[in-house]
């Protein structure tokens, strides 16, 4: 049998290089050096260009969402504006933060059902000096289409005290993510669409920060978003991992994530120039390649078949595996007046 190596153990351990000696309970365990040295919260806020402190990781962006929703608190009668064309993980949560604190909502509708977009240009109607939250997605999860997130941010921030929520789960793998430029207020993202493991993040500007309350135990620390949202709900072994996510860009990712969004710009071209010259097809949504005007997520119908059997028919000729169904936006698909 062989014997455990004291020594070598130790070396791996940083706490076992101390003098103390660590009589711990059943709580947990010392931590591997390597675990440590991963630095997870430090890689997943330099991949946005935020700080650790305005972090959290949790489970899932719906997680984050549904924490972060019972984080806020607005005066009654003030009024809420939630995209109707996003995923369900940014909208649930805010129709529940409305009926429990008693909060009027105010649907974003696009004016076009054949390619709907999130414009700036429509808020004005929408805003008004009771405006305290206002939600959107940065990319369509079933058009694709990018919305002017920085223009929606500037638009929102002419009313004091107004704040932005955008779900970036759809836009987050295709194109490099700035939130200080985006000069959003609250921005998630699953790692799981980014190349990397099943935990999202959650990033709170400043005055998001401000704005959130701590849903922690009363003697923990509140200052950084972690402290307040995090309720220990990051998976220690997935935040080791995000680290290799970064490192897979490598030491320049701008030019890495500009090979991606020209190489997606090419596949994008082929597909669309073949559906826009069928007679029997329609794009849902953006119909151009422009790389600034969508992500390669595509969506069309074809005339006299349904989603279902386009999918199983092209999966017997290619061998590929299509998907079908409406991957959470059930709104978009309600708007445009189309199943899945």
């Amino acid at each position: 049998m062989s014997s455990f190596e004291i020594t070598s153990a130790c070396e791996r351990f940083p706490a076992l290089k101390q003098t103390q000696v660590f009589f711990d309970n059943a709580g947990g365990s010392q931590t591997l050096g390597t675990v440590i040295d991963s630095a997870g919260y430090e890689a997943a806020a330099k991949y946005i260009n935020a700080s650790p402190d305005n972090i959290v990781l949790g489970s899932s962006t719906t997680q984050l969402f549904r924490n972060l929703s019972y984080a806020l608190s607005f005066p009654a009668g003030s009024e809420l504006i939630l995209s109707s064309i996003d995923h369900e993980a940014n909208i649930a949560s805010w129709v529940d933060l409305a009926s429990r604190l008693d909060l009027k909502i105010k649907w974003w509708t696009p004016k076009t059902k054949e390619n709907p977009k999130l414009l700036a240009s429509d808020l004005p109607e929408l805003l008004s000096p009771k405006t305290v939250l206002v939600t959107c997605t940065h990319a369509s999860n079933i058009l694709g289409t990018i919305h002017d997130i920085k223009a929606i941010a500037e638009a929102v921030h002419t009313i004091p005290g107004a704040l932005l929520c955008v779900d970036a789960v759809a836009y987050a793998p295709h194109r490099p993510i700035d939130v200080k430029n985006l000069g959003v207020d609250f921005y998630a993202f699953s790692w799981y669409k980014v190349y990397g493991p099943h935990i999202s993040i959650l990033y709170a500007s400043p005055t998001g920060l401000n704005a959130t309350k701590s849903l922690n135990h009363f003697f923990n620390p509140s200052t950084t978003l972690s402290n307040k949202l995090g309720l220990a709900g990051s998976c220690y072994e997935l935040t080791a991992s995000i680290p290799a996510v970064l490192s897979y860009f490598g030491p320049n990712p701008s030019e890495s994530w500009a090979a991606i969004e020209k190489h997606e710009g090419e596949l994008q071209s082929l597909l669309l120039h073949y559906l826009n010259g069928r007679g029997d097809v329609m794009i849902c949504g953006e119909k151009e390649a422009d790389t600034k005007k969508r992500v390669s997520t595509i969506s069309f119908v074809v005339k006299g078949r349904s989603s279902q059997e386009v999918v199983e028919d092209v999966d017997k000729a290619s061998g590929g595996w299509g998907r079908m169904g409406c991957d959470g936006g059930t709104a978009i698909n309600w708007h445009s007046g189309r199943s899945a």
